[in-house]
């Protein structure tokens, strides 16, 4: 064997990727929505841009994930038509749709789960709920104060437009019916924050900016009048 002759490297073994901190492997997250296979429907294009201005949504994004959520529902409640009617089996999802507020008690059956249309999901996002409960000016305001910290879920403070709300966590008292305010602000499930100057609290920087400014310019005005 000639001296200049190198023998060939192996190949370095495919070890899979880890995080540096806790050493496990490195997983890619999934998409969460799957968009149209014809980009291009008038039809779907206008009832997408609808939605998207009804429901003050971000982007087509929210759409194409509660669609996929919504197929995977139907898929289940397709396979669960198959049993036996009475299996215990049938009435979980039916129950977990009720809970979530999607289907009415009186409409606790797997054909009304194939009747769901993305509405029914969209009216349960916190956004839609704080506008409708009138703590907020419009519906694209919701969005606003909700990602500013604004709106709390009980005690818990939610920056999430698109947080599923349950039943027993929206707001019993409806805005329509002018009734006292509890003691117990606790007791109001969907509600301003207590940190939040709109529920009472410190107000903000500029608010607060703004009031030394104008105390300011009213005792220079004093002070002029007096020489």
């Amino acid at each position: 064997m000639p001296r200049c002759a190198v023998a060939a490297a192996a190949p370095p073994l495919a070890l899979p990727l880890t995080t540096r901190a806790t050493g496990r492997r490195a997983t890619t997250a999934k998409r969460a929505y799957k968009v149209p296979r014809r980009a291009y429907q008038s039809a779907r294009l206008d009832a997408e841009l609808k939605l998207a201005g009804e429901y003050g949504l971000r982007n087509k994004r929210e759409i194409y994930r509660i669609a996929l959520i919504l197929s995977k529902i139907r898929r289940a409640a397709r396979e669960l038509l198959k049993l036996d009617p009475k299996d215990p089996k049938r009435n979980a999802l039916i129950r977990r749709l009720v809970r979530i507020g999607v289907l009415d008690e009186t409409r606790m059956r797997l054909d009304y789960v194939l009747a769901l249309k993305i509405e029914d999901f969209l009216e349960r996002r916190l956004q839609t709920q704080v506008f409708k409960l009138g703590l907020a000016k419009s519906i694209h305001h919701a969005r606003v104060l909700i990602r500013q910290r604004h709106i709390r879920v009980g005690k818990q403070i939610v920056n999430v437009p698109s947080f599923v709300v349950r039943l027993d966590s929206q707001k019993v008292r409806t805005p329509a019916v002018s009734l006292p305010a509890p003691a117990d602000r606790s007791a109001q499930h969907i509600d301003f924050a207590f940190t939040s100057p709109y529920g009472g609290a410190r107000a903000g920087r500029v608010k607060r900016k703004r009031a030394a400014a104008a105390a300011k310019k009213e005792e220079g005005g004093d002070e002029e009048d007096e020489e």
